[in-house]
């Protein structure tokens, strides 16, 4: 299942000979190869710098690197990363952030390039070929933008904005991240109102469908993490099993979520015809592609 094909790896309380070693028995344990994934923004969402032993130096958010060197500074950065990344066994980045804040105040804005939309429009790009030139997989986030909503880790979060001044803003840096071949694209759990009322994007067959057909994306869809709060409290409001909404919205792959009780659950959602056969081939399919093209493919 596309879901079990993904690894975050723990950086803290290890020396690096003993990660080496777990990320090497990882791979070499596994039949078809390991996607292992991290979220290496920089700035306030870093992990390879928790352990000194792992990386001793402090990684610069976007926005601090773009105000001081420009694309220039931003290109130098990532491909050193990424470097880093692939060195030490990890083969798949959730960054760069393709969201745009207008309010400095908002709970995403830290994270952002903290420019306009064009402009975030023309950094993705170099920030996707950056991370992939060092065979490590790139991921925008958080689609279909984020924009000044509330933090989906604790709890419910809309935003209202039209569907057309959605694909005139925020879709831009997706666009261009889709043009620049990135190899992977973050699902948010916020509720675009004027696209699905309802659901969160990460569950919202038509927020996948904007994705997939209207921009004419096809590499991989993963969702944010599952046991974040907006999805938590959306499951037991509405007495689903989040994991089987994911995948049937159109997500290739599950990011958190209970598989112990997720992965049964999507067996008999295939076994009923809930979800087709066919949608479990091809997102098989494209997570293979993406193995093959990182050379971790067995």
């Amino acid at each position: 299942m596309g879901g079990t094909t993904l690894f975050a790896p723990d950086f803290q309380n290890k020396t690096k000979a003993q990660f080496d070693s777990e990320m090497r028995n990882y791979q070499k344990n596994s039949n078809h190869g390991l996607l292992i994934a991290t979220d290496q923004e920089g700035g306030t969402v870093s992990r390879i710098d928790t352990n000194p032993s792992i990386s001793q130096r402090k990684y610069p958010s976007p926005q601090e690197i773009y105000n001081t060197q420009g694309l220039t500074g931003i290109q130098k950065e990532d491909q050193t990363v990424a470097k880093i990344l692939h060195q030490n066994g990890i083969n798949m980045n959730f960054a760069p952030v393709a969201d745009v804040a207008k309010d400095k105040n908002s709970f995403i804005y830290d994270r952002t390039l903290g420019q306009d939309y064009e402009t975030t429009a023309k950094y993705i790009p170099v920030a996707v070929k950056s991370i992939q030139s060092q065979k490590v997989a790139s991921c925008l986030k958080h689609f279909p933008g984020y924009g000044d909503a509330g933090d989906t880790h604790t709890g419910f979060a809309q935003i209202n904005k039209p569907l057309s001044e959605y694909k005139k803003e925020d879709l831009l840096p997706f666009k261009a991240g889709i043009k620049a071949g990135v190899d992977g694209i973050m699902i948010s759990h916020i509720v675009i109102k004027n696209i699905d009322a309802k659901m969160p994007a990460s569950l919202s067959p038509a927020v996948h469908k904007l994705l997939r057909k209207n921009l004419a994306y096809q590499g991989l869809m993963i969702t944010d993490d599952l046991q974040m709060g907006a999805i938590t409290q959306y499951a037991k409001q509405h007495h689903i099993n989040a994991d089987v909404l994911a995948l049937k919205a159109g997500n290739d792959m599950l990011l958190g979520g209970n598989y112990q009780t997720g992965i049964l659950a999507i067996k008999k959602a295939v076994q009923k015809g809930t979800i087709s056969q066919k949608q479990i081939n091809d997102s098989v399919r494209r997570i293979l592609q993406l193995k093959e093209k990182l050379g971790i493919l067995k």
